[in-house]
């Protein structure tokens, strides 16, 4: 073997173990920045917690003036604190791509300079192979000059082949690189949608209080006669479904009735929660609220929890949509047929589901969102479940109803 082709061969050597050789990342500045807005999100987070915190504890106070308008404070500051979080986690995604997206640059050119320097390499074991057994030994002096030769060959064949499998690693890493980088995209603009409801929401939740304020000037004597009126309609509402749903039952003039298969036991957890942040505000049955009369001297049909005017509601379950519309006591409200044919009732949204009848749902879809709508003293969901469900038309109004007690069950039972 020429003196040339040795030397050609270490440099071709050393490229190899540059090109293939890994090495410890330095912590840079995007990395830094990463990290610090990672300690701003967990600070925030436990801020957002806080407020939630001081929320729930405000609504076991007396229901008056200022407990709400410290309501609605805390619900202000809760979503705008949750609006900063999303901003920094979109920030710091941000970062993410832009870096993935160096690395996949750095982890072509090395794979581009990898092919070039293989290419080479082959070139000179084509010349090396087109020589004829005789012809080799007839340029060695000695065998043994030969034998190095051709073990010198058979080293570089099998770097050879070693340098190709870590090729095809460095591809399968890009590609996951690649997948990774698809993915934070995905992420990033749910990130932007969630703003775009969190901005929404904290627009909505202001609102409120200033219409509470408008409608109070500031007075707890009025916002305590506005508390009167109010449950004094609620009352009215509910006395007058009573009469309607016995009317419903009695005429069979249902627009439609489902009846479930068996009833589970309790404790069974066949459902989950419409939102991962939540707080109480009512339980279900004869509570304190529905004793001093506000549903017309029934009990309460469901229970009423919290997130924030605004927030995602979504099924407990898998399912369908059976129903839907409004109607002045329970606003804007949606029904889910799940397996089984129980179905659940989601009240008071901010606006209508949008939802056909019929159009399959996930316990991941969004069939509507938190709101004040109908008999509502507060942004909250109101949450029914029920073993026999209908709905009628009132003919007094053209609204839609559904039976009110009767038929249901405790959610907390399934949850």
């Amino acid at each position: 073997m020429k003196m040339s082709q040795v030397l050609k061969y270490l440099v071709l050597f050393s490229i190899f173990y540059f090109l293939f050789s890994g090495g410890a990342y330095a912590l840079d500045d995007t990395s830094q920045q990463i990290l610090d807005l990672r300690k701003q999100i967990e600070e925030l987070t436990k801020q957002a917690e806080q407020y939630k915190g001081t929320i729930a504890e405000k609504q076991k106070q007396a229901n008056t003036l200022k407990r709400q308008i410290d309501i609605l404070n805390n619900q202000i500051l809760q979503l705008q604190t949750k609006i900063n979080i999303t901003d920094r986690q979109i920030t710091s995604t941000n970062y993410e791509i832009n870096d993935l997206h160096g690395q996949i640059f750095d982890a072509t050119e090395k794979i581009d300079k990898q092919k070039q320097a293989i290419g080479e390499l082959l070139a000179i074991l084509y010349e090396q192979d087109k020589l004829s057994l005789l012809a080799v030994l007839l340029k060695s002096s000695r065998l043994s000059d030969f034998a190095n030769q051709a073990q010198q060959v058979e080293s570089l064949n099998n770097k050879l082949t070693g340098l190709l499998t870590q090729l095809k690693t460095e591809k399968e890493v890009l590609e996951q690189n690649k997948q990774d980088l698809e993915l934070k995209k995905s992420e990033l603009e749910t990130l932007n949608d969630k703003q775009i409801i969190q901005k929404s929401s904290l627009s909505g939740t202001k609102n409120n209080k200033n219409t509470l304020l408008t409608q109070t000037k500031g007075q707890e004597a009025k916002y305590q006669q506005l508390l009167s009126e109010t449950e004094k309609k609620k009352a009215q509402f509910f006395a007058e479904l009573q009469e309607l749903e016995d009317q419903a039952l009695k005429t069979g003039a249902f627009i439609v009735r489902v009846t479930a298969d068996s009833v589970p036991p309790r404790g069974s957890k066949i459902f989950q929660w419409p939102y991962d942040d939540y707080y109480i505000t009512q339980g279900y049955g004869m509570t304190a609220y529905a004793r001093r009369g506000a549903y017309g001297g029934a009990p309460h049909n469901g229970i009423d929890i919290a997130s924030g005017y605004g927030t995602p509601i979504r099924p407990t379950a898998s399912g369908a949509i059976l129903s839907s519309g409004f109607n002045n006591g329970f606003g804007n409200w949606v029904a889910v047929r799940h397996d089984g044919n129980l179905v659940t009732v989601y009240a008071h949204m901010r606006s209508p589901s949008g939802l056909a009848n019929g159009t399959p749902v996930t316990a991941s879809s969004i069939i509507g969102y938190e709101g004040s709508t109908g008999n509502s003293t507060g942004s909250h969901l109101h949450l029914s479940l029920y073993r026999d469900f209908f709905t009628y038309i009132n003919d007094k109004n053209g609204q839609l109803y559904f039976n009110y007690f009767d038929g249901s069950l405790n959610p907390f039972d399934y949850l």
